[in-house]
């Protein structure tokens, strides 16, 4: 696999910008396993490092004081082992200060900051003290702390109501790469993949290139899905527990309520999802809720209703990976072929059309791009009818301040969409009934997306904006 960075523009540019600013710089770069952060770092700045460690997963106190001190020597000190994070750090301090070059930027990079935090240990007032009496005041310093454990790194870092509060002078969130990034990344490593193989794959794994490391340019999609999650000891079966056990110190509340959201594509309000998971409806829950969005496995969406409260918002599991585990991987037990002997089925069908619609709604951007109105602003959502019978769906709705509403029909297929007159039909009423029960003054313009287009008929005439997937790689 090619060792450049694939993707990631945004983020290089900013730390870039950060390495050049002229100031002490301290940066928290978080997001979860397997997205890429350590990989980003150490290919942007390796070279130029002046300290760096990693912490030991699940290793106790004892074992982080002995890798800092190791990391410590690495790079030529020659004092003692610490007891304290407090003296670990003014070691590193000794160090620092006979390296450092008047104008020279000096990167300091920990990674897995979170496993340093043992009970009880004081690593948190530890690093804050290290930061306000000296760091802070050396120009030439870039800190850079990295953590898959997202909850840990927001709570106790970039949130800190201690020493570190206010203190990080910039955070950066690494996200699963785009579709645009898949393609480049799969195209980067010689594989030979049409955009459709590249889009299943995605509704598989979603962008995350650890995961995209696994297959094998010399398979298709199919066989590599079936060694990869239904095979003897198959990689990312065995990948869930340790996903989340790696992101949360107590999983066991956090699976619960991924499990249900599983059961639940829809998406659930946090009432709901307490009853369910028979967990009180209070901050704790309310705190889970959000970690588990930093991490970008669940979004929280806000009904469009005249009265709104906490309550209100739903929660729907938007990770690829962890949807598709959960719908198939759970329920099979190492059927080396089970992918490939299933593809066409009616429940590998419908599961393929709610993918499509989650890739979409991921890749909003994209699609206004390709509609034209990238500087618009809008708000997306789906809905539902309240009065209709059987109740009225709109898979997406894109409400802009134009004056103007895109009402998105999205349909998989793996050849181009025939549309007939009944499903035109439905989409017309779709259209009458949302616009009576919201009332809406705007124009509502008919979208179809679709995977390779509309074939041309007495309907598809009638669809005044048609987009297909490659919208979605803009």
């Amino acid at each position: 696999m090619t060792n450049t960075i694939i993707g990631r523009k945004k983020e290089l540019s900013l730390l870039e910008r950060y390495y050049n600013s002229g100031k002490a710089e301290f940066v928290a770069l978080y997001g979860r396993r397997r997205v890429g952060k350590t990989f980003l770092i150490r290919q942007k700045f390796g070279k130029e490092f002046t300290f760096d460690m990693t912490g030991v997963l699940e290793g106790s106190k004892s074992e982080q004081m002995k890798a800092f001190h190791t990391a410590l020597k690495s790079y030529g000190y020659k004092g003692k082992k610490n007891d304290t994070w407090i003296d670990a750090f003014f070691a590193l301090r000794e160090l620092l200060t006979e390296k450092i070059v008047p104008g020279k930027r000096c990167v300091i990079f920990i990674d897995e900051l979170p496993c340093l935090d043992t009970p009880k240990a004081g690593f948190v007032n530890a690093l804050g003290h290290f930061w306000n009496s000296w760091a802070n005041w050396q120009s030439e310093i870039m800190l850079i702390i990295c953590g898959s454990a997202t909850s840990w790194m927001v709570h106790n870092v970039i949130d800190n109501h201690g020493g570190l509060h206010d203190r990080i002078t910039h955070e950066l969130s690494l996200h699963p790469f785009t579709l645009t990034e898949t393609e480049e990344y799969f195209k980067a490593n010689g594989f030979p993949w049409e955009r459709l193989s590249i889009l299943q794959t995605y509704m598989v794994i979603g962008g995350v290139p650890y995961y995209m490391s696994l297959f094998d340019k010399t398979e298709s999609p199919a066989i590599g899905i079936d060694r990869l999650f239904f095979g003897e000891n198959s990689e990312l079966r065995k990948e869930y527990r340790r996903l989340f056990s790696s992101l949360f110190r107590n999983a066991t509340p956090y699976l619960e309520i991924i499990d249900t959201l599983a059961k639940h594509p829809q998406g659930m309000t946090r009432e709901e999802l307490a009853k369910a998971t028979h967990q009180s409806n209070n901050g704790k829950l309310g705190d889970m809720l959000m970690d588990l969005v930093y991490c970008d496995f669940v979004s929280k969406n806000n009904v469009r209703e005249k009265k709104i409260n906490s309550n209100s918002a739903i929660f729907q599991l938007v990770d690829f990976y962890t949807i598709f585990y959960n719908t198939f991987a759970t329920k099979t037990s190492n059927k080396d072929h089970f992918w490939k002997l299933n593809i066409g089925t009616p429940e590998v069908n419908n599961w393929y059309g709610l993918a499509y619609e989650r890739i979409c709604k991921a890749h909003m951007p994209q699609i206004k791009q390709s509609l034209g109105i990238a500087s618009v602003a809008t708000e997306h959502y789906s809905w539902k009818s309240k009065h209709s019978s059987p109740a009225a769906q709109i898979d997406i709705i894109i409400d802009r301040a134009d004056a103007m509403i895109n009402l998105c029909e999205v349909k998989y297929s793996e050849s181009t969409y025939s549309l007939d007159k009944d499903e035109y039909m439905k989409i017309t009423n779709r259209q009458n009934t949302f616009k009576n029960e919201t009332g809406t003054n705007k124009t509502i313009v008919k979208t179809m997306i679709t995977t390779f287009g509309l074939s041309q008929g007495a309907y598809s005439d009638q669809i005044p904006v048609q987009l297909d997937m490659n919208a979605l790689f803009d």
